[in-house]
């Protein structure tokens, strides 16, 4: 059986994993990712390949980057977590471990690995949606993963949600990420909190006692214990989640939107009001099928299964 290794480069640690043809993975491993030295990745990464390949026979080595790649899968055009800049990834791996090397973005490699062995399975047309500090995502259209004219498409936290809306980290104005994010949950519920502290008593006694202390791990246990406030943010969240996949069904027509990130651990909070509200939101209700909305199965391994899957093809 062939065996190919995924690796999934973060802002802190660079995973990896030796992967068989069913998304199993033999063995994993961790090193810390020297993001203030992104000339330093390539040769981390080399380090974990040439680690699993002394004990695994490998055939080739998929990469997963936070970043803009190329058409080619081969240079991360732009990275702003690890401050690449046209780097030319694939070839200085490559060189370093004599094995065929593909990158790919970590979201698209993430939909990869949900499409093929997670939530996806049995499905031929898929939107992944990653909730966490901000907002990814991934397309597969047709069996295949779309990813644009350059490489760059599936950015939709980036659609521009609000017109002339919150400022975005990447310079445009009323993102969807500033308001169906990890953070925008945080920053509702701060301003819920500081307009009513009486009616978020419970939220601010589990987070110290002040709105600027409350983070999402203290607003998912407060709505578990049934504060109306944390439970109104994540409802307000639920909103802005719908809106955006109804937009998205749009243009797409997926048969499946997966929902993952760490916002989809409080799944059980969000999942049903967004499937309510995208079934108020879309644009032809009532005479189209529904998409399922599922939440994503392989956790965070999604990226590493993807990109170790990816570098099996052609």
């Amino acid at each position: 059986m062939a065996l190919t290794i995924g690796i999934d480069i973060g802002g802190t640690k660079v995973a990896a994993g030796v992967v068989d043809e069913d998304g199993k993975i033999l063995e994993s491993l961790q090193r810390p990712t020297p993001a203030d030295n992104p000339e330093l990745v390539a040769g981390t990464v080399a380090e974990v390949v040439k680690d699993l390949a002394s004990r695994h026979e490998v055939e080739a080595v998929g990469v997963g980057a936070a970043g803009f790649v190329d058409e080619t899968r081969s240079i991360v055009r732009f990275a702003p977590n690890l401050a690449w800049r046209e780097e030319p990834l694939q070839r200085k791996v490559a060189e370093l471990v004599g094995l065929p090397v593909v990158v790919e973005n970590d979201a698209n490699a993430t939909v990869w690995g949900e499409y093929r062995f997670g939530a996806g399975r049995g499905e031929t047309h898929v939107v992944c949606v990653t909730v966490g500090t901000g907002i990814g995502g991934g397309v597969v259209l047709d069996g295949a993963l779309y990813r644009g004219r350059w490489g760059m498409g599936g950015e939709l936290g980036h659609m521009q949600t609000v017109p002339e809306g919150k400022l975005c980290g990447c310079g445009n104005l009323g993102c969807w990420e500033q308001y169906a994010s990890g953070n925008a949950l945080v920053a509702e519920a701060r301003r819920l909190a500081t307009a009513d502290p009486g009616r978020a008593a419970t939220l601010l006694a589990i987070a110290g006692g002040t709105p600027e202390q409350i983070d999402g791990a203290e607003i998912t246990d407060a709505a578990r214990d049934g504060d109306p406030v944390a439970l109104e943010a994540f409802d307000w969240l639920a909103g802005w989640l719908a809106q955006g996949l109804a937009d998205l069904a749009a243009v797409l027509d997926p048969g499946c939107f997966i929902m993952g990130g760490g916002v989809s651990r409080a799944a059980d909070l969000w999942l049903d009001r967004v499937r309510e509200r995208y079934a108020e939101k879309l644009t032809g209700r009532g005479h189209r099928p529904l998409a399922a909305i599922r939440t994503a199965e392989l956790g965070p391994a999604a990226g590493l299964v993807g990109a170790a899957d990816l570098a099996r093809m052609p």
